[in-house]
C-alpha cells in the first residue's frame, strides 16, 4: 500500500512538472555556460538547441532577439549545470521563468568518458531523456495569463524628481517600478534589456567597472551606473545632465 502511494505521489508530481512547463513558448540558450571557458565550447549551446528544437521549444540563442508576438513570460531562461563527481562528468537541466524561478530541473546526465567532448555529449543526452519524457505541447498559458494582465496595467507618466544636491541634474522614473527591463547576455559580456513586449530598450556594453556599463537607448548615448545598489541611465542632453531611473533584472 505504501508503495503505492509513493508511485502515485511521483506520477502526480510529475504531472504537475509537465503543465507546467507546457505553459512556455520558446526557450534561451546561452552561447557559454559558468562551468566552461568559451563560448559554445563542445557545441553544447548546438546540441542543446537541438534538443529542444526536437522537444517542440522555438529556441532562440541568447544573441538572438526574441520575436515582439512572443510575450517575454512566455520565454523559459535554459541553463546546463555541472555537479561534481569523482571520475564522473554529470550534468542536469535547469528552465528558468522570467522571474528566475525554477520552472522544471531535470533528471541527472552522467558519463564516465574520460575525453571531454564525448563525456558532455553524453551526459547531456541522458539529461535530455528526462525533459523528452514530460512530452512537452505548448498550451498557451503564460503567454495568454501575461497578456491579460498588461492589459490592466497602464503606463505611468513621467515622474520628475528635484535633486536638491545638484540643481543641474533632472532625474526621471520613465518605468514604472514594478516594470522590470531583464538583461538578456550578448556576446562579449555585454547584454541588451528587454521588456516583457519583449522589444529592445536599450543595449549595454561592459567596462572595467562592474557597476559601470556603456550604454545606447536609441539615438542616446550615456551610461548605465549603479548607486545605492539602484541603476540610472545617465547622458547629456542640451549640456544637461539627464539621470534616468532604471529597473533591471540581470
Amino acid at each position: 500500500m505504501k508503495k503505492q502511494f509513493l508511485l502515485l505521489l511521483l506520477l502526480v508530481s510529475s504531472f504537475g512538472i509537465a503543465q507546467s512547463i507546457n505553459d512556455y513558448k520558446a526557450v534561451v540558450v546561452p552561447l557559454k555556460f559558468d562551468f566552461l571557458k568559451s563560448e559554445n565550447q563542445y557545441r553544447l549551446s548546438t546540441l542543446s538547441k537541438f534538443n529542444l528544437e526536437k522537444v517542440g521549444f522555438e529556441v532562440y540563442y541568447s544573441n538572438e532577439i526574441i520575436p515582439q508576438q512572443i510575450n517575454r513570460c512566455a520565454v523559459l531562461n535554459y541553463n546546463i549545470e555541472k555537479q561534481n563527481g569523482f571520475l564522473v562528468t554529470k550534468l542536469f537541466l535547469t528552465f528558468k521563468d522570467c522571474y528566475g524561478k525554477i520552472v522544471y530541473q531535470s533528471e541527472i546526465g552522467s558519463s564516465r568518458e574520460k575525453e571531454y567532448q564525448v563525456a558532455y555529449h553524453e551526459a547531456l543526452n541522458k539529461a535530455f531523456e528526462s525533459v523528452y519524457a514530460l512530452e512537452y505541447k505548448y498550451n498557451g498559458g503564460a503567454n495568454v495569463a501575461t497578456e491579460q494582465k498588461s492589459e490592466m496595467v497602464k503606463e505611468p507618466a513621467a515622474v520628475k524628481i528635484e535633486n536638491t544636491v545638484q540643481s543641474n541634474v533632472e532625474t526621471k522614473v520613465v518605468l514604472d517600478p514594478n516594470e522590470v527591463l531583464f538583461a538578456q547576455p550578448l556576446a562579449g559580456g555585454n547584454y541588451q534589456l528587454i521588456d516583457s513586449k519583449p522589444s529592445v530598450i536599450m543595449k549595454i556594453y561592459k567596462t572595467s567597472d562592474a557597476n559601470s556599463f556603456l550604454a545606447q537607448k536609441g539615438n542616446q548615448q550615456g551610461v548605465l551606473v549603479k548607486k545605492d545598489n539602484q541603476w540610472f541611465f545617465e547622458y547629456y542632453q542640451n549640456d544637461q545632465l539627464v539621470s534616468e531611473k532604471v529597473n533591471v533584472k540581470f
